[in-house]
């Protein structure tokens, strides 16, 4: 059973940093790409940053220059350093991975079940 589980999350002041992790286990072949997305109340889930296997990351224009997305592939973990951060981050932060299980397999989505991240002003 695939597991994605979020930790690093919490309350911060307003231009200070938190660091979020999330570990992918259970069964796992290979991990395509990894991404962070976020939920604030009454508002949709919105990409944060992806970053794929090998190549580019990619960041909202709201969070490039503040956010930093990383991974450890050999861990299956992905991170994601928030620095600077302001009242608008506050939102529950969701770890996605798209991934395989077999060699050969079709690749499925798999998120975390959510960490939440407040910013005091």
């Amino acid at each position: 059973q695939v597991q994605l589980v979020e930790s690093g999350g919490g309350l911060v002041q307003f231009g200070g940093s938190l660091r979020l992790s999330c570990a992918a286990s259970g069964g796992i072949f290979s991990i395509n790409a990894m991404g962070w997305y976020r939920q604030a109340p009454g508002k949709q889930r919105e990409l944060v940053a992806a970053i794929p296997s090998s190549g580019s990351t990619n960041y909202a224009d709201s969070v490039k220059g503040r956010f930093t997305i990383s991974r450890d592939n050999a861990k299956n973990m992905v991170y994601l350093q928030m620095n600077s951060l302001k009242p608008e981050d506050t939102a529950v932060y969701y770890c996605n991975a798209n991934l395989r299980k077999q060699p050969m397999g079709p690749s499925f989505s798999y998120w975390g079940q959510g960490t939440q991240v407040t910013v005091s002003s």
